[in-house]
C-alpha cells in the first residue's frame, strides 16, 4: 500500500510540472509584465507585428521587432521563419524573454483576411508598410 501510494504521489507531481510547463500563455506584447500569466519569466505565446525595417539575418539566425498598441519587443529566432513571413505582417511567435528578447522557436504568421476583418481594432496599420500588405 505505501508503495502504491508513493507512486501514485509520484505520478501526480510529474504530472502537475508537466502540464504546468506545457502551457504557453498567449498575450500581446503590451500584455507583458503586466497580466496575469504574461510574466517574462516562462515560456509565452506573444502576438505582434513585425517592425518595418527590423528584419535581419546573421549567420542562420533571424531577428527582427514585434510591436503591438505601441510597445515593442525584440524577437531572436534560430534559423528563417520561411512561409510568407516578412515585415508588416502580424505574427505569434513562441519562446522565453532572455534578457529582454524574446527567444523564439516557432513562429506562425497571421495572415487571414477574416482574421484581420474581425479584429480589426487589434491590427494596427504601420505607415510603413505599403498599402495592402497588412
Amino acid at each position: 500500500m505505501l508503495v502504491l501510494g508513493g507512486v501514485l504521489v509520484a505520478g501526480g507531481v510529474i504530472v502537475t510540472q508537466f502540464l504546468g510547463s506545457a502551457v504557453d500563455y498567449y498575450c500581446n506584447v503590451d500584455e507583458i509584465g503586466t497580466r496575469s500569466g504574461c510574466d517574462d519569466d516562462r515560456r509565452l505565446r506573444v502576438q505582434g507585428t513585425v517592425e518595418a525595417d527590423s528584419v535581419e539575418l546573421d549567420r542562420g539566425t533571424t531577428t527582427f521587432v514585434i510591436t503591438f498598441n505601441g510597445a515593442e519587443l525584440p524577437v531572436r529566432y534560430e534559423g528563417e521563419p520561411g512561409g510568407i513571413f516578412k515585415e508588416c505582417l502580424p505574427v505569434v511567435v513562441h519562446g522565453q524573454i532572455v534578457d529582454g528578447t524574446l527567444e523564439g522557436d516557432r513562429v506562425e504568421v497571421k495572415h487571414s483576411e477574416e482574421y484581420e476583418a474581425a479584429n480589426e481594432d487589434r491590427l494596427e496599420p504601420d505607415p510603413r508598410c505599403e498599402p495592402g500588405t497588412v
